[in-house]
């Protein structure tokens, strides 16, 4: 068993793909319930056993009033309780199975299964109970054993709690590797939650080993590029990309991280040309169009990117996060006037942009409305640091505006702020510094 678990023992980001989402149960069996066939139908003297056999049948409506029957005589029977609530959940209505598994709950608080029944809904749901439901199961033992059904509560735990708490995430799939055999899925959720304990190289040898397990594992390729790409390794992952895209060349996740592979290397021509035919295949994809357009931006043609996000705002009207996005490269294109616009309007939702503030200051600064450079210049701190673009403008439109004092401790402060890197602005800061003193 050692041998199975040894990634995760050395210490278990979320990638950007979801492994297999936590599913409520459908037309299965009931998870951890042994549903008699009819030869055991006939030797099982338990009232509910013919009912069983018919839920087993998938005959959910038939079984459902036999259990209205029977749960009229007898209200608090945990297991017929149980039975009603997953006639339910097999066939979609989760709101009454979710009703039924409560009410198995509150009769009988140590039923395995109705727990974990509860448990994956409200997971699907993305309920925060889920995790106390799942929890719970974890630590109960199914009615009869059934060690499969116990595993999968572990692995529906680690599953939810991946990011958010990885190091019980860790022991809960560590536990079901214990008692049932690993899956390439786990080697994939063990990579999950090696990532979001910061612990990059189990997270990918566990990516490694789920592609070892399953080599056509889009979601651990994926989740594998991605990590590569974070740490830099571009050698590293480009093989792979190449290779998935040998074998799925319409992907638009893949072409995707293969454009951002490129842009990382500096091919941006290449990653735009990329982007283009993803943006052809792909066009009312959002993300897809943002990288195009800040590839666009890269290659110093601003113009390019506009009309993407013209196109976006088109469809998409009134979106915040693409009119400041638009409204940054019309400040690339000396648009100031209509750059303002744009990202106002964007503030407005989005107070907290501190980079939308950083715009408008600039823009404001460009058309000489000093007063609200100071305005958005203020609101930017709110959100974020003061850098040396920051004080110039500070400084600048307090000059502007003659306030003398505030203008030279803002010169001041960019001086020592700027080290050199702004060379023409610092000439400017010092001559102005000493006219302000000689004033």
């Amino acid at each position: 068993m050692r041998s199975r678990i040894a990634v995760l023992a050395c210490g278990l980001a979320l990638p950007l793909i979801f492994s297999p989402v936590l599913r409520a149960q459908s037309a299965s069996l009931p998870p951890g319930s042994s549903i008699p066939d009819s030869d055991q139908v006939e030797t099982q003297a338990s009232p509910l056993a013919g009912i069983e056999s018919t839920i087993a049948a998938k005959k959910y409506d038939q079984a459902e009033g036999m259990l209205d029957t029977y749960l009229s005589a007898h209200p608090a029977d945990a297991r017929a309780l149980f039975d009603r609530g997953y006639c339910d959940d097999a066939q979609g209505k989760t709101a009454d199975a979710k009703i039924y598994y409560r009410k198995a709950i509150a009769a009988d608080p140590k039923q395995f299964e109705s727990r974990l029944g509860l448990g994956l809904i409200l997971a699907q749901e993305g309920n925060p109970d889920a995790r106390e439901q799942l929890q719970t199961a974890a630590t109960l033992e199914p009615n009869p054993p059934n060690a499969t059904a116990k595993a999968q509560a572990m692995r529906a735990l680690a599953q939810l709690v991946r990011s958010t708490d990885p190091d019980l995430a860790k022991q809960a799939l560590i536990a079901a590797l214990q008692i049932t055999p690993e899956t390439p899925d786990d080697a994939l959720l063990a990579a999950e939650i090696a990532e979001a304990s910061g612990d990059e190289d189990v997270a990918e040898q566990a990516y490694r080993r789920a592609l070892k397990l399953d080599p056509e594992s889009s979601e651990a390729v994926a989740g594998l590029i991605h990590l590569l790409m974070e740490e830099k390794k571009y050698a590293d992952a480009e093989p792979l990309v190449k290779t998935a895209l040998i074998r799925d060349p319409d992907d638009p996740a893949l072409n995707a991280q293969y454009a951002a592979l490129l842009g990382a290397e500096g091919k941006n021509d290449e990653a735009v040309a990329e982007l283009e035919k993803l943006h052809q295949l792909e066009p009312k994809d959002v993300s897809i169009a943002k990288m195009l357009a800040d590839g666009y931006v890269q290659a110093g043609e601003p113009e390019k990117a506009d009309a993407v996000y013209a196109g976006l705002l088109a469809a998409n009207p009134n979106d915040a996060d693409l009119e400041a996005a638009q409204g940054q490269v019309l400040i690339r294109e000396g648009k100031y006037p209509e750059a303002l616009v744009l990202l106002q309007n964007a503030v407005k939702v989005r107070q907290d942009d501190s980079d939308a503030w950083g715009g408008i200051a600039f823009a404001a600064s460009k058309t000489h409305q000093f007063p609200l450079v100071l305005q958005a210049l203020t609101m930017r701190s709110k959100y974020a640091a003061e850098s040396p673009a920051t004080y110039f403008l500070y400084a600048t439109a307090n000059d502007n505006l003659h306030h003398k004092r505030q203008a030279l401790e803002y010169y001041q402060s960019f001086l020592k702020s700027a080290s050199g890197k702004f060379p023409d602005e610092e000439w400017q800061a010092r001559q102005r510094i000493a006219i302000l003193e000689k004033e």
